[in-house]
């Protein structure tokens, strides 16, 4: 399809890990809406981002989209991602992530698992720095996971913690939750999706004029989570569990349905601010359900801001090396 410069909506948007997967879905599917006069596709690599943009445009036959460079493993490319930014933008899609390697416990400079900081480090820099900035005027997502509240039928075990306090949820940051155990790489990336849930329900009671939530795309096939796993459990979820096993139990769906999911979320009246969404109970893809309707604790105001502030923890102010907030 031909660009065209058929007239477009107002909103401005700025989509995390968008040159490929779920990220790239949302923002061919937000153009598609005709709601957004720019979408800008923040990525690490400048030729992947590119190459997105270049087909997004094909597509979609939008000339909306716009590329800005961002390792969100790396709180000072964000930082100065944001600083870039010459106006405020509507909607914040949280997306870049990745499940990590077999064992998450390789720190970063800023003392953090490497899962941690892919996932979710320097997603809350960029959410404090819009925020700070007043660059942020409607929304934001952050993309979670079934993971975080356990997934017996990938053999996912469930995030479970002693106490939710400052201390337990830091050593999951730090990785020091592992010592001493064996450890396991798809329950750490649990662990730092469910604390990017209860992290996104502080920050939203603090900002009641946005709407902040945490969504789950549900089991989609089509995306790039499993690239750093083990060799031969990559190539088994890749080759065998999602195009043959996985939809003969319809646990898996497809690239539109899971990223529709969380385009969706952002105008359904019943998706409220504070709260984490993924699928019921025991499933991987249906219909999206308040997950404190599963694990309660997630509705706990306390740790909540326990979460809050144990992730900060491993944020410093660029000025003065403090840490942040």
């Amino acid at each position: 399809m031909t660009p065209t410069t058929t007239k477009n909506g107002n909103k401005i948007a700025l989509i995390t890990g968008a040159n490929a997967g779920i990220g790239k879905e949302i923002a061919r599917q937000f153009a598609a809406g005709g709601e957004f006069r720019k979408i800008y596709l923040a990525c690490r690599n400048k030729d992947k981002a590119l190459a997105a943009r270049n087909n997004l445009e094909q597509v979609t036959g939008k000339m909306v989209f716009e590329i800005v460079i961002m390792d969100v493993s790396k709180p000072a490319v964000v930082r100065a991602a944001v600083s870039s930014l010459d106006q405020a933008i509507d909607v914040l899609i949280m997306n870049a992530g990745t499940v990590g390697d077999k064992t998450n416990i390789k720190l970063t400079p800023e003392g953090v698992t490497e899962v941690f900081a892919s996932n979710l480090l320097g997603h809350i820099v960029l959410l404090d720095e819009l925020l700070k900035a007043k660059k942020l005027t409607s929304a934001a997502v952050y993309l979670a996971s079934e993971a975080a509240r356990g997934v017996w039928q990938l053999g996912i075990k469930s995030p479970v913690f002693e106490n939710y306090s400052v201390e337990e949820f830091a050593s999951v940051c730090d990785g020091t939750f592992f010592a001493g155990k064996k450890a396991d790489a798809m329950l750490a990336f649990g662990q730092v999706k469910y604390l990017g849930a209860m992290w996104m329900s502080s920050v939203a009671r603090k900002n009641p004029e946005l709407k902040l939530i945490t969504v789950s795309p549900g089991n989609t096939k089509g995306t790039d989570a499993s690239n750093n796993l083990p060799l031969p459990l990559r190539l088994l979820i890749q080759y065998v569990m999602y195009p043959i096993v996985m939809p003969l139990f319809g646990i898996v769906h497809d690239l539109q349905t899971g990223a529709g999911r969380i385009v969706h979320s952002l105008s359904d009246t019943s998706i409220k601010s504070g709260r984490f969404y993924a699928s019921a109970a025991g499933k991987l893809t249906g219909p999206l359900v308040d997950q404190s309707t599963i694990r309660p604790e997630m509705n706990n105001e306390t740790y909540q801001e326990n979460a809050n502030q144990a992730v900060h923890r491993f944020i410093f102010e660029k000025s003065n090396g403090s840490l942040g907030p």
